[in-house]
Parts: structure tokens; sequence; C-alpha cells
């Protein structure tokens, strides 16, 4: 779909290389730019010692991707820079803005010398206020800062940490819609546009529900314990082989008889304790006391058998190892084959961009590219001569494989 679209990718970690990430699986050619000593995230299994050549971390939001090593604290690797911005569709970065502005990297100092170039920035908190400049992290910016960690902990919980970069890769999402949209109108008016993506404000889109009740209402009810549930009927329940299941409830009072009959109460129907949701919300620790009895007579097979058969909305609340085997999950296109940067001809088990495009090659372009692996291609491809690519390797503003310092 972005077959021809150059990316232009100057960031690290994985908020900003995600959405690269997705970009090369729906055929952009992503160049990524990377400092002197190579992405961070290169590092991620370091410290076990681990010699493996693969990186599944790192791997995953780099995948397909092409390496240039720049040194951008001097003036000839910011000027290959703005050279590569010259020669984009899409400038994409998560440095934060006053690092760009001074360097002359910013959307301003860029679409000078490109007008249709659609510029993205992905910050933790915005390109405005108080705290545009301050580095941004997901569990901070995303997690902390926008409430999702306050709302998520149940009544009396303390705070907790979101799991790796479960705010970065949903702000990557975000981002790549940004810049696609903002591809559409380029075509159409021969302009860029600046694009800006940050943490915290995908988060408060993320929990948008919540949200809106908090702005119209002033106030939002807290998360409850499973036995407080303001709808006890949509929760989770053991079975007796110790397998959770994930019950949704429709709207009113639709699933409460089929949820009767699939525990075999069909007496609690009309009982008045439980027979509406206002009954069931004032009886609710005595409610979910009952249908954890009744699914805990019940094995997970039976259990999903009479919730399929009284056409009840459910999931088993599975580990990543269960999902990772689900046939779904499979069938679904959520899992892909990426090739090892080994070279050696075998691939290993990724997870897929969020969007699948049914007929099109929308997977994964190739490995993670080595640090470097892509400098003298690159320069070549703007022009430089060989002798040209040599003076900028001795010069130390440009790198073509050396390893990142660890």
């Amino acid at each position: 779909m972005l077959e021809g679209i150059r990316v232009i990718e100057y960031a690290t970690y994985m908020a900003a290389p995600g959405a690269g990430s997705i970009l090369s699986d729906w055929g952009a050619e992503v160049i990524k730019v990377e400092p002197p000593g190579g992405d961070p995230i290169r590092k991620f299994f370091a410290t076990i010692g681990t010699d493996i050549q693969d990186n599944p971390v790192f791997d995953f939001d780099n995948r397909g991707k092409k390496s240039i090593a720049l040194d951008t604290t001097t003036d000839e690797g910011r000027k290959i820079l703005r050279e590569l911005a010259e020669s984009a569709d899409v400038f994409l970065t998560n440095v934060r803005p006053g690092g760009l502005a001074r360097s002359g990297l910013d959307y301003e100092g860029l679409k000078s010398v490109n007008p249709k170039l659609v510029y993205c920035s992905l910050t933790g908190y915005g390109l405005d206020g108080p705290d545009a400049d301050k580095p941004g992290f997901d569990v901070a910016s995303f997690w902390a800062r926008s409430g999702a960690a306050r709302t998520t902990i149940p009544k009396g919980g303390e705070p907790f940490p979101c799991r790796t970069a479960f705010g970065d890769h949903t702000t990557s999402i975000a981002a790549a819609a940004g810049i696609c949209a903002a591809l559409v109108e380029a075509t159409k008016t021969g302009k860029g546009r600046l694009v800006e993506a940050s943490l915290l404000r995908t988060a408060l889109f993320t929990l948008g529900s919540d949200f809106a009740i908090q702005l119209f209402f002033g106030r939002l009810g807290s998360t409850k314990q499973r036995h407080e549930q303001t709808v006890p009927i949509m929760n989770f329940f053991r079975t007796s082989d110790d397998h959770w299941l994930c019950i949704v409830a429709r709207q009113g009072n639709s699933d409460w008889a089929p949820i009767c009959r699939v525990i075999g109460r069909e007496d609690l129907i009309e009982d008045e304790r439980f027979s509406s949701p206002k009954a069931r919300r004032k009886n609710s620790v005595e409610c979910v006391g009952i249908l954890d009895a009744g699914f805990g007579e019940m094995k997970k097979d039976e259990a999903a058998k009479r919730l399929d058969e009284q056409s009840i909305a459910w999931a088993p609340v599975q580990t990543m190892a269960e999902a990772a085997a689900d046939p779904q999950v499979q069938a679904a296109g959520g899992i892909v084959d990426v090739p090892s940067a080994a070279g050696d001809g075998t691939s290993f088990k990724s997870p897929a961009s969020p969007v699948r495009f049914p007929g099109a090659n929308d997977g994964p372009k190739g490995p993670s590219p080595q640090f470097g692996q892509h400098s003298r291609e690159v320069l070549a491809s703007l022009g430089r001569s060989e002798d040209e690519i040599a003076q900028l390797l001795s010069s130390g503003a440009v790198s073509d494989g050396a390893k990142p310092a660890k």
C-alpha cells in the first residue's frame, strides 16, 4: 500500500520505531537513522548475556528497515540528515522538540527544503505547554500521568507498571494512522503537514469512554473488585479446572436468564434479588457468589459449550503462551514470520502489525538491520561518490556497520 514512500526514522526506543515498523510492513522504505552507539534497544538483552543474533524486542520494531549510522552532533551528520529529509515523503522522530529546533531539524527547519514532507513528531507530552520538552516514556507519560494507572487499580490497591511498551505501541498505531492521513492530503495538495502524536494524548483517547464520563460529570467511579461490580454478571469466573472466563453482558436484562441456564439455576431467573439490573447491583456480592459456585462446578470445555449454546459473549482469560497457540490468533493473522538477521534463511515468529489487508503483502519485508548496515547504500542514493563515502566514514560522521558500544 505504501510502496514508493520513503520514511526517514530519526528515533530510538519503541513508540516511533513501532510506527516505522508498521509503515515498513505496509510497503514503505524506512531508513532508520541511528546514533553512533546504536539504538539503545539493541542492548535490550545484553544484561542477561545472550549472544543470539536476533533480539525479538528490537526486531519487532525494526524489521524490514535500512540502517544508517549518523553522528548528528557533527555539522556533516546534520547535513546528511537534512538531505535525507529532502529526499523523503515522511520524517518520523521522537527526539525532544528543543533539541530538534536547535539543530534546525524541527518541522519549520525541514519543510523549507521539502514542502511536501509529512513530519511526524512523537513525544511524551506534545509540542506545546510547560512539559513539551520533558522526556517521555510510556509508564510515565501514557500510564501514570494520563490517569490510566490509577483508573485500573482495583479499589484499595497500589499502582503497578504497564507491561513492556504497552503505551508505546498503542501510540505507534496512532502515529502511523496520522502519517497515512497526512500522506493522503499531500498527494492532493502537494503540501506536507506536521503530525503530532504523544503518549499522553493517545492514552486519553484509549481511556476515552472513562475520560468522557470524567469530563461530563466531573467524577468517575473506581475500578471495583469482582464481588462489587456495578454489573455483576459482566465479570470473570473460574472453572473447576482452574481456567478463568470473561463474561460480557449486553445492555439491559437480556443475558440474565441465559446465564442462569448456563449454571443450571433457572430458579433464579425471576428471583427478586437478581431479576433486574438494579436488583443485581444492590445484591452484587451475593450474585457473584452464586455465579462463582455455578461456574466452579464446571470444567472449561463444558462452560464454553453452555455459554455458546446460550449465545453469551465470552472469552477465555489466556496467558501469552495460550494466546500464541490459539488457532483464532493464527487465523486472524496475529503472528507473522520474520526473517532472521543472521542471514541464514531462517525465520522466527513475531507479532503482526495491527491492520490486515487481505490479498496484499502486508507482512514483514525483511529482517531488522544490522547497525549501520545500509549506510553506504543510503549515501549512494543521495548521490555521494565512493570517494565521498569513504571520506565521511573516516571522519566519523557516518559509520557503516561497526558494532554499537556495549
